[in-house]
């Protein structure tokens, strides 16, 4: 099937953080630009825009880009929402993904078609290994939306490969250019969309003796850690200030 409209929701997952680019706005490019240039090279008329907002709320996410979402007619909607809820120290996700569903209910609604995702599974991670339970029971929620609303799923969950470092960023929590270009991929091979892509370089990072181990994490939590701990406690976000890196419909060449 081919998409003529796509427009991307979410988060820092979707507007691109992690895969630096400082040709583009924001200074990042992401898995959404990514499956957008595919899908516009078959189509002079595609057109892509991308309301994610890094730091965002699922509530926010659905505040303030919903509504301008449906205004443009999409006939392809990919969002991810929710994983900011579930790092809080308190979430209801029986409430969450009740308001999840509404949203999915009102773009399926209007024609488009979904793409949602499951939580990554963090059980491999020192930081946040403590919240695996809450990342299951939101995933298990999420699967059971896709069956309801015909949803293309991608199971981040089951994505094991993720468990290795070289998919992610310097700050750990945001995947790296080959962990975007790699979902990229699996975009696109969910929904059955041909792509000329290639699977990503990995890396191999150099070793390290124990000091500068100790060094590199003691510059993550000072330079990462702490500010990420800092702005929620004082209520604030990354995405303060920021506005979509392509509100309107767009043709990426």
């Amino acid at each position: 099937m081919s998409y003529q409209r796509y427009v991307a929701l979410g988060d820092s997952f979707t507007e691109g953080v992690g895969d630096h680019d400082d040709t583009r706005p924001h200074g990042v490019r992401g898995w959404a630009d990514r499956v957008a240039e595919v899908l516009g090279a078959a189509s002079p008329d595609f057109g892509y825009a991308n309301l994610a907002i890094r730091g965002r709320l699922l509530r926010p996410i659905l505040a303030e880009q919903l509504d301008p979402a449906l205004a443009l007619r999409p006939d392809l909607v990919t969002i991810y929402a929710g994983a900011n809820d579930i790092l809080r120290p308190r979430v209801d996700l029986d409430d969450l993904l009740a308001t999840y569903e509404d949203a999915l209910a009102r773009l399926r609604g209007a024609g488009a078609h979904l793409v949602v995702w499951t939580a990554f599974d963090p059980g491999g991670s020192a930081t946040f290994g403590a919240l695996r339970g809450r990342f299951a029971i939101y995933s298990e929620g999420v699967r059971e939306l896709a069956d309801r609303h015909d949803a293309t799923l991608v199971d981040f969950w089951r994505l094991r490969e993720y468990r290795d470092w070289r998919y992610w960023d310097t700050d750990r929590m945001h995947m790296s250019s080959a962990g975007h270009a790699r979902m990229a991929i699996e975009v696109l091979d969910r929904l059955g969309v041909p792509h000329p892509l290639p699977a990503p370089t990995l890396v191999d990072r150099p070793p390290v003796s124990r000091g500068q181990a100790l060094r590199t994490n003691l510059a993550w939590v000072r330079d990462d850690a702490v500010p990420w701990v800092h702005r929620r406690l004082i209520g604030r976000s990354s995405g303060d200030g920021l506005s979509p890196r392509y509100p309107v419909l767009t043709h990426l060449g």
